[in-house]
């Protein structure tokens, strides 16, 4: 798009812009009622991967269970990095927002007796997975949403509009500028903006995540001077259907959960020598050994020929129906798989309440790092956290007294920001460039990194940066997002939760504290700002 030294064609004014339909842009413009809410998604309302997310919800709400337990599980899955009051905040809360969510109307599946049929995943200690239709547990939650808020009066959605960047005047962030499908350039003005655009896994050549997955809520928190953290944790989900789809069809975790098990071409199980356990050990663990499996030139396959054979297609009909699609029969074949990016635990720093560093600006869902995660996601917590802090953002917004931005201020505003645009037609992501940054990531930003490779991937994103024009695009933003996990994967010296260093194998207590970057990195050859911050640290 060429940048406009004109007017936006239209300025559309709110209470509140949320940038992204998923479950956590849902759960805020939910909780924003009565303050009058712009919905911008650059697909369709209620896409996105939270449709996608096939395991479930976790939740203390079992007899045996206690938000206390499941707090335990998910500051042990964080390794160290967790910030306590965080995941107290979401397994008390949790709960009660799945509660209020099955009072608008989503179905989870139940027992005979009608209580809730509770799974079991990777390092949690309990059975505290809620599950709909099976393994459709994300796309319920979302439908629930979307029906109840279609129709509402506080509630407008623009569709198929791309959110290109914050709008700042007087140091506060007052709107976006999008485009719509019809080409015009838009100024949506707000006193308050929540981005809520999902992770970045298409910055890797292997992920599970949907093709609009490219960072752009994080690229454009990056260049407007946000904080950032926990920016290198990536999580590789374990198993992803290896077919030579892209994206790879998730294999959902629930399925170890329900006895399937991981071997290699001879029949060999391999996890249990590796982990107590075994095929239900944190993510990182098992992607890593399933990683180094292949590696050696094995074969990685699931198997639940035993654990569940014919009822595979009754418990995971979603799961059967993307096996049968890529000529697989999990009823009566192991299948194969591979790790692939699924989650990225960093993001836009954020208190509790989800405000983001810059004055105006809220994040919430798997675009911001509340720190709840640390070091490695719990399975099922994603979910949650959109739920929680989706919530807790519009209840925010909601208390606050905000200034609606000075007409006279806006037009400047708008101006400048689209004056350093470059001219052109944006790269499409099908361009060799990016094809090259994303086998780039996957080889040296992956599951097992070290310097050498590190600081290889910072100068190839370099060079690539000439041919990629500075406008903001999804081809832009995943070169931000690629520069910003790299740096922060170069700058922490040791192995923890989804961060693997070959070269620093071993965590290290003195790296037991959260990376904060603000801002978008340079070249490799600037050093970015590195901020020893505790965590709970960051306030608007």
């Amino acid at each position: 798009m060429s940048a406009p030294h004109r007017e936006p064609d239209d300025v559309v004014h709110a209470d509140l812009v949320i940038v992204g339909a998923g479950l956590a842009g849902l759960s805020a413009a939910f909780g924003a009622a009565p303050r009058r809410a712009v919905v911008l998604t650059k697909t369709k309302f209620g896409s996105g991967a939270s449709v996608l997310a096939q395991g479930g919800v976790a939740a203390a709400v079992g007899p045996d269970d206690a938000p206390a337990l499941h707090a335990s599980d998910t500051e042990t899955a964080g390794a160290g990095l967790s910030d306590p009051e965080v995941v107290r905040i979401l397994t008390t809360e949790g709960p009660q927002r799945v509660k209020a969510l099955r009072a608008l109307g989503a179905r989870f599946d139940v027992g005979p007796d009608g209580s809730l049929e509770l799974g079991r995943e990777g390092a949690h200690s309990r059975r505290r997975i809620l599950h709909a239709h099976g393994d459709a547990t994300g796309a319920e939650m979302v439908r629930a949403l979307v029906e109840t808020l279609r129709g509402k009066p506080w509630v407008h959605v623009e569709e198929e509009t791309f959110a290109l960047d914050l709008v700042e005047a007087d140091r506060r962030v007052v709107g976006v500028l999008g485009r719509r499908p019809d080409g015009a350039l838009v100024l949506y003005a707000a006193p308050a903006v929540v981005i809520a655009t999902g992770g970045v896994g298409r910055v890797y050549a292997r992920t599970t995540n949907p093709v609009e997955a490219t960072g752009d809520g994080l690229a454009m928190a990056a260049r407007a001077g946000a904080r950032m953290a926990d920016l290198e944790f990536v999580q590789f989900h374990p198993t992803a259907l290896a077919g030579g789809a892209d994206p790879m069809p998730l294999l959902s975790e629930a399925l170890r959960g329900e006895g399937a098990v991981l071997i290699d071409e001879t029949g060999r199980r391999f996890m249990p020598d590796l982990h107590p356990q075994a095929e239900l050990a944190p993510r990182d663990v098992v992607a890593r050994a399933i990683f180094f499996e292949m590696q050696a030139g094995h074969t990685v396959l699931l198997d639940a020929t035993q654990a569940l054979g014919e009822r595979f297609p009754e418990r995971f009909p979603t799961v059967f129906g993307l096996c049968q699609e890529h000529g697989f029969d999990p009823r009566r074949e192991p299948v194969p798989v591979s790790p692939a990016a699924h989650y990225h635990m960093g993001g836009i720093a954020v208190d509790t309440r989800g405000r983001a560093s810059l004055a105006g600006l809220w994040a919430c869902g798997e675009v911001s790092s509340t720190g709840v995660h640390g070091a490695n996601r719990l399975a099922s917590n994603s979910l949650l956290e959109a739920l929680v802090f989706g919530a807790r953002a519009a209840e925010d917004i909601r208390k606050s007294a905000l200034p609606a931005p000075e007409p006279d201020e806006l037009y400047p505003a708008a101006q400048e920001r689209a004056a350093g645009w470059d001219h052109g037609t944006p790269l499409p992501v099908a361009a060799p460039e990016i094809a090259e940054l994303r086998r780039v990531m996957w080889e040296q930003v992956g599951l097992v990194r070290d310097e050498s490779g590190l600081l290889a991937a910072l100068a190839a994103f370099d060079r690539l940066a000439a041919h990629i024009p500075n406008q903001p695009s999804e081809s832009r933003n995943l070169l931000t997002v690629a520069r910003l996990i790299s740096t922060a994967a170069w700058m922490r010296r040791e192995s923890r939760g989804g961060h693997y260093r070959s070269d620093y194998p071993h965590s290290d207590p003195q790296w037991r504290r959260r990376i904060f970057l603000d801002g978008e990195p340079g070249p490799p050859a600037r050093k970015p700002v590195l901020r020893r911050a505790v965590p709970g640290a960051v306030r608007a």
